[in-house]
């Protein structure tokens, strides 16, 4: 697995921004989030050794990009065509990132890019079910091979079958988590277990990823440190497909 940060930062903080744990980690090292720069490694894909061989390859697994902030943010327009310009000489490996964004798709798209590069992967996250119905109808629109959807962190019940009849075929998998961090809010397994069981009913792979910090199953709510909240999901057994 390889980590591709080409930019960091968030516009705003707000009670349903997916995005809040880069605020509070970047206050924590006096850094502000709010700030959107170009990091260091911006080129990586592309860097070479004293060989001429690229520095990434495949067996270095899926490159997860952006994931300090939001690859269609709009203070990186100006750096996005390169971006899509790595990615496509880098054709050889696998992208995959998320975004609240999908209704800035289309600025700074790559002419070639037709109904998608195959070694793209985009996932687009609905913490609650006013973003589902926001970000969704345009989101399943969009011209990309792979895609996604994750609610993470989910913050309440979730409502997608409208989108998995509709658009059968185009979603490849469904992910929940819950949120991480001093501050997290509640994420509650029934809400989970409702995911799940729309993914069942129309035969698309699920995966609940973490629990999050705090999390209630039945009448019980859970203060679960950051190191068990993966495990802790996995013992659940409950991924499909």
């Amino acid at each position: 697995m390889t980590v591709w940060n080409p930019w960091h930062g968030c516009t705003k903080i707000s009670p349903g921004c997916s995005n809040c744990y880069v605020y509070r980690r970047d206050a924590k090292y006096d850094k502000d989030a709010s700030s959107v720069y170009k990091t260091s490694s911006f080129d990586l894909p592309v860097r070479k050794n004293r060989k001429g061989e690229y520095k990434l390859q495949p067996d270095d697994g899926i490159v997860y990009t952006c994931f300090t902030s939001d690859y269609f943010h709009p203070a990186a327009d100006k750096w996005r065509m390169d971006a899509w310009r790595f990615i496509k000489e880098r054709s050889d490996l696998y992208f995959f990132f998320i975004t609240k964004r999908p209704e800035r798709f289309w600025v700074s798209l790559p002419s070639d890019w037709g109904d998608g590069y195959q070694n793209v992967h985009i996932c687009c996250t609905c913490e609650n079910q006013k973003m589902a119905d926001k970000r969704l109808p345009v989101f399943l629109e969009l011209p990309i091979k792979h895609r996604a959807i994750i609610h993470e962190p989910m913050l309440e019940a979730i409502n997608i079958r409208p989108y998995l009849e509709r658009y059968k075929g185009r979603i490849e998998n469904v992910t929940c988590g819950g949120e991480s961090g001093s501050q997290a809010r509640l994420c509650d397994y029934e809400w989970v277990l409702s995911t799940r069981e729309q993914c069942i009913e129309y035969n698309v792979p699920f995966r609940f990823r973490q629990t999050g910090a705090k999390f209630r199953k039945g009448n019980r709510t859970y203060r679960i440190k950051r190191k068990y909240q993966m495990s802790q999901a996995a013992r659940a057994g409950i991924d499909y497909k």
